[in-house]
């Protein structure tokens, strides 16, 4: 699938979606650049990076909204797992989000399984602490996005132990440890 189609901008013809105007929606020279570069980036990679983001964006929106911590969190993990241009990070994250909010219901568990299919584990073990790290990025750890992290490793493939050494990293952010810590002071 191309970047334009998943944007919405394409029409299944391959011609760009035109407004009132006749002119492509997202009409910018540099958008139009970008989209380039990522429709020229080697297939397996595209749909690596893709469904990298997405799966990002999930446990994000796990409590119904993205902070502007957890999307800077996103764009440098996808910058540096895609190895991509900060601008094209941008964009793919704004995407990932985009498209998870409006279909996540219905295709999280798609994506997941495809990601899980095409990736080795140590490709799935390092997803499983970018979610950690996305969910840490406010500082908090809630017991949702806890819960859709153990969701997602399951889908992954990965086992229990897998989700305890990843999450061990980041248990001073777990909410359920500082109500434990609070509650005795």
């Amino acid at each position: 699938m191309s970047i334009l189609k998943w944007l919405g901008l394409e029409q299944p013809s391959g011609e760009p979606v035109r407004g009132e105007s006749g002119e492509a929606p997202g009409g910018t020279r540099g958008l139009r650049e970008i989209v380039d570069r990522l429709d020229d980036m080697e297939p397996g990679h595209a749909r690596y990076v893709a469904g990298f983001a997405y799966i990002l964006g999930r446990v994000a929106h796990a409590e119904e909204g993205i902070s502007e911590g957890e999307t800077a969190a996103m764009e440098r993990l996808v910058r540096e797992a895609g190895r991509l241009p900060e601008e094209e990070a941008i964009l793919v994250v704004r995407m990932a989000k985009t498209h998870n909010q409006l279909f996540g219901g219905t295709e999280n568990f798609l994506v997941t399984r495809e990601f899980a299919d095409t990736a080795d584990r140590e490709q799935k073990e390092a997803l499983l602490d970018c979610l950690y790290a996305v969910s840490a990025a406010d500082e908090s750890v809630s017991s949702v996005e806890d819960t859709e992290i153990r969701k997602i490793a399951a889908e992954l493939g990965l086992e229990h132990r897998d989700v305890i050494r990843a999450r061990s990293r980041y248990r001073e952010y777990l909410d359920v440890l500082k109500r434990g810590r609070g509650e005795e002071d």
